[in-house]
């Protein structure tokens, strides 16, 4: 299975697939942007939340650049069965190539 995607394949599966923001947690806070749609899963924490991760759909992921973080998540998921890719150069890289980000909600008080 290939395990990257490039911007421009993502935005033709973007409204299809499960997205999922694995950035740490560190980087998150610091970031007011997220893609549309993604929903956060702490990578350090993926032992717990991995297993809820459907196995029938595509599954993108990101990161900051699409590095290590997004790299030690795939090999999980793939290994666990899921069809899991990740964005070639991240957030960043999505963001580069004109995708669309969404002001990251506010936390809950």
């Amino acid at each position: 299975m290939e395990r990257t995607i490039t911007p421009a394949n993502f935005a033709a599966i973007a409204d299809t697939a499960l997205v999922l923001d694995v950035r740490r947690k560190e980087d998150r806070e610091a970031s007011h942007e997220m893609v549309e749609w993604s929903f956060w899963k702490d990578p350090e924490r993926i032992d717990e939340w991995m297993s809820a991760v459907p196995r029938i759909h595509d599954v993108v992921i990101y990161c900051v650049r699409g590095g290590g973080v997004s790299n030690s998540v795939v090999d999980r998921l793939q290994a666990d069965g899921v069809k899991a890719r990740f964005i070639e150069g991240g957030l960043e890289g999505w963001k580069a190539s004109g995708g669309k980000v969404a002001a990251k909600p506010a936390p809950k008080a």
